[in-house]
This record gives C-alpha cells, structure tokens and sequence, in this order.
C-alpha cells in the first residue's frame, strides 16, 4: 500500500469528514472508495467505447429489423416531454479527448 499526500480546500475536507463520519468510514477508507468509483466509471466507458468500436453495424441493423413495429405497452411509453440527449454535450474528461485526438490523427495517417 502506498501513502499519498492530498491538498484538499477546507470547505471540501469538512464535507468529507462529515459524509465518511455518517457511512461511519475513515476519511482514508471514503476518500479510497470514491477514488475507485471514479477509476471504474472511466475504465468502464473506455470498455463501451473500444466494443463500440468493434461493433457490427450490419447485425445490428438485421436484430432490429426483426423487432415487430407495434406500439408499446402500457407503462413503457416515453415521457410526453421526451427529448433524445445531445451526447456531444455530454462532459468528457481532458485525457480522454487527448485520446481520441490522438486515435484520430494516427488513423488519418495510416
């Protein structure tokens, strides 16, 4: 196990010793679990978007061409004021647009 030394402003070191004292943790023992939510929140996008990638168009097409078109039972409507989100507004972290920069100009190289 390594030690690491962490600046954190006061009023979030205070809100961090109030949450871990109510899920009655260390703030060492928070402050590790939300390092490793985080951790696998970014690795798992990272998994979607490589099989994303790798992903078969045409089955795809040909899975939903046989899904019958009728209308959705009761429950399963979309809200009357549905709106489809707009991924590009969606917050993306620095490292992973300098990935994709870099995926991308490797491939217009090729």
């Amino acid at each position: 196990m390594s030690s690491l030394s962490l600046r954190l402003p006061d009023s979030l070191h205070e809100k961090v010793r109030e949450l871990a004292q109510r899920d009655d943790v260390s703030i060492n023992q928070f402050i590790a679990t939300a390092v490793a939510e985080k951790a696998a929140a970014l690795l798992t996008v990272d998994y979607l978007e490589e099989r994303a990638a790798r992903a078969d168009h045409g089955v795809l097409r040909e899975l939903l061409g046989r899904v019958p078109d009728v209308a959705p039972s009761a429950g399963d409507e979309l809200p009357a004021n549905y709106r489809p989100s707009n991924k590009a507004l969606q917050p993306t972290s620095r490292a992973r647009l300098k990935r994709r920069a870099r995926k991308s100009s490797g491939a217009a190289r090729d």
